[in-house]
C-alpha cells in the first residue's frame, strides 16, 4: 500500500481481498504457565506469535483458533489463553472465533472462553464476517482424542448452508477432513467424512480450516480446499521419515487467509526471530505506486543486459 495514504495500491490483476482472517491452531496452554511436556514454552511462542499477527495486519476481519486450546482442559489454562488473546483482539478491533479440539473440554471452554453455562454440548457457531460466513464446528469427542461429527451436527450445518452467504462459506474444525503424513495420525482422524461430504458438496463452502497435526497441510475434500495450520506450540518434524516424525521446537506458523471473489490464498507465517532484508521498504513501495503500470514493469521486471 502506499505508504503516504494507507491506501492499497493494486500491482497486478486481483483486487485486495474482501477479508483478511488470521488462523491460528493448537496453542495447548496450560495451568500456570507450565511447559508443555516440560519442554515447550508454549506461552513464550504465543507471544511471538500475537506479536506477528499484529504485524501482518492492521484490522483482520477475524482470528480463528481451530483447536486444542488448553492441553488439559484446565479451566485456568483458558483464561490465560483469553487473557493473551482478547487484548490484541480489542486493538486490531476483530473478533476472536474459538473452536473447540480434541485437547479441550467442552464445560471448560464454554464457561472460561464463551461465558456460557458449563456443558457438553457442542462447541459450534455462526458468525457473518462481511457478507463472508464462517461455521465453527465441534469435531472433539468428550474422552477421546479422534474426531467424529454426529447426525444432530451434520443435520444443523446442512439447515445453515441451505441458505448461501454473500461471500461463500468457510468451515472452520480441528480435525482435518484428510489423511495425514504420518500414518499414526490417521487412528485420530475424522470419522463419518462421507456424511459431511454430502453436505458440503454443492454447497457455498469455499474452505475448510484445520488443524489438529502440527504442521502445514493442504488437500482437497468434496471438491473444497482444505488448508491445515501449523501448531504454535510445536511442530512435527517431517524432514524425518513419516514412521519417524516427533515433536520439535521450530517451525511454529499460523496463516493469513485472503478472501477474494475468484479465490481464496492461505499463507503460511512463521514465528521466527531472524534477520531480515530491507530491500523492499514503505518507500520503494510508495515510488512504485507512483509509476505507471509500464514504468513498474520497466523497473522491476526488466533484466540487466549481460
Amino acid at each position: 500500500m502506499s505508504a503516504a495514504s494507507g491506501t492499497p495500491v493494486v500491482f497486478g490483476r486481483f483486487d485486495p481481498p474482501s477479508h483478511v482472517l488470521i488462523h491460528v491452531s493448537d496453542p495447548h496452554f496450560l495451568a500456570g504457565g507450565a511447559r508443555l511436556g516440560g519442554r515447550f514454552d508454549v506461552e513464550r511462542t504465543f507471544e511471538r506469535t500475537l506479536a506477528a499477527i499484529r504485524a501482518v495486519h492492521p484490522h483482520p476481519t477475524a482470528i480463528v483458533v481451530t483447536g486444542d486450546l488448553a492441553d488439559l482442559g484446565e479451566p485456568e489454562a483458558y483464561r490465560r489463553l483469553r487473557a493473551a488473546v482478547e487484548p490484541v483482539a480489542a486493538e486490531l478491533g476483530t473478533p476472536v472465533i474459538w473452536v473447540a479440539g480434541n485437547h479441550d473440554e467442552r464445560p471448560a471452554l464454554r464457561s472460561e472462553l464463551l461465558d456460557l453455562e458449563p456443558s457438553e454440548q457442542p462447541v459450534t457457531g455462526v458468525w457473518d464476517l462481511d457478507g463472508l460466513r464462517l461455521i465453527a464446528l465441534d469435531t472433539s469427542v468428550p474422552g477421546w482424542h479422534h474426531g467424529d461429527l454426529d447426525d444432530a451436527q451434520l443435520s444443523w450445518l446442512a439447515e445453515v448452508l441451505a441458505e448461501p452467504a454473500p461471500h461463500g462459506t468457510l468451515l472452520a474444525m480441528h480435525h482435518p477432513p484428510l489423511p495425514s503424513h504420518l500414518p499414526l495420525f490417521d487412528i485420530l482422524e475424522l470419522r463419518h467424512q462421507d456424511e459431511l461430504a454430502e453436505v458440503v458438496r454443492g454447497s457455498d463452502v469455499r474452505g475448510i480450516l484445520a488443524g489438529h497435526l502440527h504442521y502445514s497441510s493442504h488437500g482437497l475434500f468434496a471438491g473444497v480446499p482444505v488448508s491445515v495450520a501449523s501448531a504454535t506450540c510445536y511442530t512435527m518434524n517431517v524432514a524425518r521419515p513419516a514412521a519417524e516424525v516427533n515433536g520439535m521446537d521450530a517451525a511454529q506458523a499460523f496463516q493469513l487467509v485472503h478472501v477474494r471473489p475468484q479465490t481464496i490464498t492461505h499463507t503460511v507465517v512463521p514465528v521466527v526471530d531472524a534477520p531480515t532484508g530491507d530491500v523492499f521498504s514503505e518507500e520503494w513501495v510508495a515510488r512504485m505506486a507512483a509509476l505507471t503500470p509500464e514504468q513498474r514493469l520497466e523497473a522491476f521486471s526488466r533484466k540487466p543486459p549481460r
